[in-house]
C-alpha cells in the first residue's frame, strides 16, 4: 500500500464516501467499507480525518469552494438573466451528478447527527444558493423579461427543490440521467413560472 500525502488521501476518502452513498446507500457507509474502497487500513482513515463528522465538514467545504464559487460567478456575470439562469441551473445539476450522494449525505447527516455546526454550514450553503438565484430572478424582472408580479422568494424556493427532483430522477433512472435533457426540462418549468402573464 503506497503512502500518499494527506491532501490526496483526504480527497480519495471524501470521493469514496460519496461513491458509497450513491451506489450502496448511506447505511453502507462504514469505516471498513470506506477503507476498502480507498485501499487503506481502517486506522489510516482516522489519520487523515479525526472523525466521520470531519469528513462531512470537508465535503461541505468542497461544496463551498467548488460549487458555490461557480454559482456566484454565473449569478453575477454580464450575461442576460435568462442565460444566467440556464447556466446556473446546469452548473448546479452537473456538480450534483458528478458528486452523486452529496445531497443525501448533507441532508441526512446534518439532520440525523443533530449537529448544530453541520446544520449551520448546510443552512449557509443553501441560503447563498437561494440568494444567488433570487438575484437572477430579480434582474430578469427589472430588465423586463419576466413577470413583474412574481414573488421572487417563492420562485427561489421552487428552484431550491430542483436538487431533490434530481435525486428522485436518479432513483427512477438508475442507468443514468442525460444532464442536458434534465437541465432543459427544469428550465422549461421555470420559464412557465417566470414568463409575463
Amino acid at each position: 500500500m503506497e503512502r500518499q500525502p494527506t491532501e490526496i488521501r483526504q480527497e480519495q476518502i471524501k470521493k469514496a464516501v460519496l461513491e458509497i452513498i450513491a451506489t450502496e446507500g448511506l447505511q453502507k457507509l462504514s469505516t471498513r467499507n470506506l477503507a476498502h474502497r480507498v485501499g487503506i487500513s481502517e486506522g489510516a482513515v482516522f489519520r487523515h480525518f479525526a472523525s466521520k463528522r470531519d469528513i462531512i465538514l470537508g465535503i461541505m467545504e468542497d461544496v463551498r469552494k467548488d460549487l458555490q464559487e461557480t454559482l456566484r460567478r454565473i449569478a453575477t456575470s454580464a450575461k442576460n438573466p435568462d442565460e444566467r439562469l440556464f447556466d446556473f441551473l446546469c452548473a448546479h445539476i452537473q456538480y450534483l451528478l458528478k458528486n452523486k450522494g452529496i445531497t443525501i449525505l448533507l441532508f441526512s447527516e446534518a439532520a440525523h447527527m443533530n449537529d448544530a455546526e453541520l446544520k449551520s454550514h448546510l443552512r449557509e450553503i443553501l441560503m447563498e444558493q437561494k440568494q444567488l438565484v433570487s438575484k437572477i430572478f430579480q434582474d430578469g424582472i427589472v430588465e423586463g423579461g419576466w413577470d413583474p408580479g412574481l414573488q421572487v422568494e417563492n420562485v427561489a424556493m421552487l428552484y431550491m427543490g430542483i436538487p431533490i427532483t434530481l435525486n428522485i430522477e436518479m432513483v427512477l433512472n438508475p442507468t443514468g440521467i442525460q444532464t442536458e435533457n434534465f437541465c432543459n426540462r427544469m428550465k422549461l418549468l421555470l420559464d412557465r413560472v417566470l414568463k409575463k402573464k
